[in-house]
């Protein structure tokens, strides 16, 4: 599970310091492992934790936390990005209605299914994400309700 520490290790790795205001950024990602949530979500949590965060910190402290693969980063019908920190240990793929934004996670990576295809192309991976839009549960049943 990813904690303050591992987080703190890889900022030293890419020579960056955990700041106050960064630390309190993410622990709010920590606290919400699994969800995805937007920058404002992100500063309304860190404003409690830490009031003199602003906005434009939130902002830039994302697009480094993403440039050195701590965060990632996704789009809901073409919303505002959302963010979910990432771990190696825990990776995984997502399930995003797109009506509602809910967001599930599902622990089975399909990459792992067809490296080997993929290896014999001559093609190296170096990195992947695999998001599937559709529609939840609870917005099926509403649609269907609708009907």
């Amino acid at each position: 599970m990813i904690n303050i520490d591992k987080v703190e290790d890889a900022l030293k790795k890419k020579g960056y310091k955990l700041t106050k205001q960064r630390k309190s950024i993410i622990e709010v990602l920590i606290e919400n492992t699994g969800k995805f949530l937007s920058v404002e979500d992100i500063y309304t949590e860190c404003k409690v934790k830490y009031p003199k965060t602003n906005l434009s910190t939130v902002y830039r402290n994302m697009e480094i936390l993403e440039d050195i693969d701590l965060v990632h980063k996704t789009s809901i019908n073409g919303s505002s990005s959302s963010y979910e920190i990432t771990c190696n240990e825990c990776h995984h793929h997502h399930l995003i209605c797109k009506n509602c934004g809910k967001t599930e996670t599902i622990d089975y990576c399909p990459v792992d299914d067809i490296t080997s295809k993929i290896n014999n192309n001559g093609f190296t991976v170096t990195d992947h994400k695999l998001e599937i839009y559709g529609y939840c549960n609870s917005c099926n049943k509403k649609k269907k309700l609708e009907e």
